[in-house]
């Protein structure tokens, strides 16, 4: 009887180390949720929206772009961070939805063309009347829209350029606008001049242009002619605005780098000043007189 003892031991030995040899291959190969959890969590947090602790540029800061000069109505006296105007005004809010207050926020001058050209940026993001379009979105992200726009033409008070009323009167026309801008899409795909539209790289540009009769009319954003109008071309008129085309509104947006984690919460956070009306607000109380003006067809 003992030899089989032996043998009885041996076969339980076997089966044992079997038995640890499956489970530990099926251990090898099954999900680790505690570790895999951890690691989800932390390749995360950059895209979280917690407030005040997002991946931003610079640790605890916000950084917010615009173009030098910056215009009226869009910013008070040339100074963004002031918190006057209305993109002032805006990004401030968008920034306090975010969880950063005044005291965070960091801005920093970028040319108008160069905020939505391909290419990482060095801001969070950009608030500089930057139209939304597909073409755009190829270059770089937009939260949604902040404010919903529309095009005017400003001549001369008494030229032949100041009595048109439609569309049609103004294709024999010169006009210009700053280069890269809706604006001067406008011209070129709306209008489609027989005279070649004349580009510029900055409005101060255009508005010289236009007070040194070079150019018979320009063409911006309504809020900016309005401006223009009213304190610094005296002599200058608005002819007309646009309607929008296709139906979709025009719309500035927030620019952002091509892929951004903070695109997400930025959006979110124009939705909710929209929503809870502070857009509104901001819009009446810096735009008010930007409301009005014959359309174009």
């Amino acid at each position: 009887m003992h030899p089989a003892a032996p043998r009885a031991l041996r076969r339980a030995a076997a089966a044992t180390a079997a038995s640890i040899a499956l489970l530990a291959a099926a251990v090898g190969c099954a999900p680790q949720p505690e570790d895999n959890a951890s690691a989800k969590a932390s390749g995360s947090t950059g895209t979280t929206c917690a407030k005040g602790e997002l991946a931003t540029k610079t640790s605890g800061k916000l950084t917010v772009a615009t173009d030098e000069p910056a215009y009226e109505p869009w910013f008070k006296d040339d100074k963004p961070a002031s918190g006057k105007g209305f993109e002032s005004a805006v990004a401030y809010a968008v920034a306090k939805q975010l969880g950063y207050d005044k005291s965070a926020v960091v801005w920093q001058s970028v040319p108008f063309n160069k905020a939505f050209a391909p290419g990482e940026k060095t801001f969070d993001f950009d608030i500089n009347q930057v139209s939304i379009s597909a073409e755009r979105k190829k270059a770089v992200d937009f939260s949604s829209g902040y404010y919903d726009v529309r095009q005017a033409v400003i001549a001369l008070k008494g030229t032949k350029a100041a009595k048109a009323t439609s569309i049609a009167d103004l294709k024999g026309l010169k006009l210009g606008a700053q280069v890269g801008t809706t604006s001067l899409n406008y011209i070129e795909d709306v209008v489609k001049p027989t005279h070649e539209a004349a580009a510029y790289a900055k409005n101060d540009q255009a508005k010289s242009a236009l007070q040194n009769r070079q150019v018979d009319a320009i063409v911006v954003d309504l809020p900016t002619a309005f401006y223009i109008t009213a304190a610094e071309v005296t002599n200058g008129t608005i002819v007309g605005q646009f309607e929008n085309q296709g139906g979709t509104p025009e719309q500035f947006g927030l620019v952002l780098d091509k892929g951004s984690a903070l695109t997400s919460c930025v959006t979110g956070a124009v939705d909710a000043l929209r929503k809870d009306g502070t857009l509104a607000k901001l819009e009446q109380e810096w735009l008010s007189d930007a409301v009005d003006a014959p359309v174009l067809k």
